[in-house]
């Protein structure tokens, strides 16, 4: 099975568009302005469901969603709200939030085939002390 494409977006944030800057200089993708925003109106906290303070901690930590995945978004939110709830979830909860994070590339492992650097790593050019 192929790999899934990195969001041009997502490869800017990385770093990836200047390690494959051929790569990522042809694509060509829908523009999409607007970032994620707030959660919708409908998404509602409650004592057993917090989806608006997931929805809050994902768009911090994965900086290049846009308003294309607020659907995508709200579903995933509504599952991961009734873990910070403190609610149990299923086993198909678990894959389903896995899945969603996986297309979002906000796991390790899809932050990994974009090349993103763990904190903490920097990946200076040994090259760089000549052109200062």
């Amino acid at each position: 099975m192929a790999r899934p494409r990195t969001p041009k977006a997502k490869a800017k944030v990385t770093g990836q568009d200047k390690v494959r800057r051929k790569k990522f200089e042809a694509r060509t993708e829908v523009k999409v302005s607007e970032g994620v925003g707030d959660p919708p109106e409908w998404l509602l906290d409650s004592e057993h469901n917090k989806p608006r303070e997931a929805w809050t901690i994902l768009r911090r930590e994965v900086p290049w969603l846009n308003s294309s995945h607020r659907m995508l978004m709200a579903t995933v939110c509504n599952q991961l709200g009734r873990l910070i709830a403190g609610q149990e979830i299923g086993v198909q909860a678990s894959v389903f939030i896995k899945q969603c994070l996986s297309e979002m590339g906000a796991t390790p492992s899809a932050a990994s085939k974009a090349g993103a650097k763990p904190d903490g790593d920097k990946n200076e050019d040994p090259a760089a002390k000549y052109f200062t």
